[in-house]
């Protein structure tokens, strides 16, 4: 049996709408944004599973709602079987050693006025427990994990002195310091240059292989997400569309938003086969999300009135490749459930 290590079950996040002064007189109704409405999916321990989709989807508030940094709006999140959607923050604690998250900008998310070794150090001070001496072993075993060697010539510098690629290996040894058994991994390698970006993935290949840590990897980038995940749920407008093995979906596309997105990644030999689809228009505004498919007002695919008025499910069609769309044969259990709403 392979061990479930994050799952999460119709989970949302719903932003309030601060309207003006006027605003409010105006209208008395309450908008929210849409950021994250209604997913699920789970995280098998030692597996890479992507998130992919424009921006603007709900991927990095999905991975903040899962760590807890932002609160829910419901649904649950389960993290080895234990429901950790109420729990407090003193409750979460124990629960914080073992999720950890690597955010997308090395520049922004270390703290310039302190030193690599302090950096590394602080999730050790804040849990406690270790002397001195076994916190310095334990943050120069670290360091050598995600490869700055040798760490006594990174210890006592400061961010401003490390390359970008560097800087993203010292959040990432951060992360891993407490020895977590989840990490979100927010676009890591987004800002970094291409010539070092194979080797920060590289790099958490080799960390979910060695210690069997088990990443929610959030990219835009299907190419990157092909080299990096096992399986990837794309998301659009805070639903999943489409979900399954990395391999699956590259190949054999379902959802016309999947085959746009994979349209859109260059490929270098021209003569190459391509998917022929195209994305019309920008993505409509999560405060007032459209009915129905959600995708219907960019979709080249749209098969009338049904895909304006009922959201399809996600239903499997192959085994653990699912899909949400009225192309697939899942309009009669849509119109059910809409009726029964």
């Amino acid at each position: 049996m392979v061990e479930t290590t994050v799952r999460v079950e119709d989970l949302k996040k719903w932003f309030p709408v601060r309207m003006g002064f006027f605003g409010s007189l105006v209208s008395r109704k309450e908008l929210f944004v849409h950021a994250v409405d209604g997913i699920s999916f789970e995280v098998q321990k030692g597996e890479i599973f992507g998130l992919a989709g424009e921006s603007g989807s709900g991927k990095t508030t999905t991975g903040r709602v899962i760590l807890r940094l932002t609160n829910p709006t419901s649904g649950k999140i389960l993290f080895k079987d234990k429901d950790i959607t109420r729990l407090r923050d003193r409750q979460l604690k124990p629960f914080r050693q073992k999720m950890q998250m690597v955010f997308q900008d090395p520049y922004e998310s270390l703290n310039p006025r302190m030193t690599i070794f302090d950096i590394v150090a602080e999730p050790l001070r804040i849990h406690g427990g270790l002397s001195p001496k076994e916190t310095e072993d334990k943050v120069h075993k670290t360091l050598d994990n995600v490869e700055l060697t040798p760490p006594e010539e990174f210890t006592t510098r400061y961010p401003h002195e490390l390359s970008g690629g560097q800087r993203q290996r010292v959040g990432v040894a951060r992360a891993l310091t407490l020895e977590p058994e989840f990490i979100v991994a927010d676009e890591p390698v987004s800002m970094l240059d291409v010539s070092i970006r194979a080797e920060v993935l590289n790099l958490m290949v080799d960390l979910r292989e060695k210690m069997q840590v088990a990443f929610l990897y959030i990219t835009h980038d299907l190419a990157v997400a092909r080299h990096t995940c096992d399986k990837v749920a794309i998301m659009y407008l805070g639903k999943i569309m489409e979900k399954g093995p990395i391999e699956k979906l590259i190949f054999e596309p379902l959802h016309p938003y999947t085959q746009a997105l994979i349209a859109a990644v260059p490929v270098p030999d021209p003569s190459s086969k391509r998917i022929d689809a195209m994305i019309k228009g920008e993505i409509p505004s999560p405060v007032n999300p459209p009915s129905g498919c959600r995708f219907h007002t960019r979709c080249q695919c749209y098969i009338g009135d049904i895909c304006r008025t009922v959201e399809p499910l996600l239903v499997e069609t192959a085994k653990d490749h699912c899909v949400a769309c009225h192309l697939y044969g899942n309009s009669k259990e849509s119109a059910a459930k809409a009726g029964g709403d």
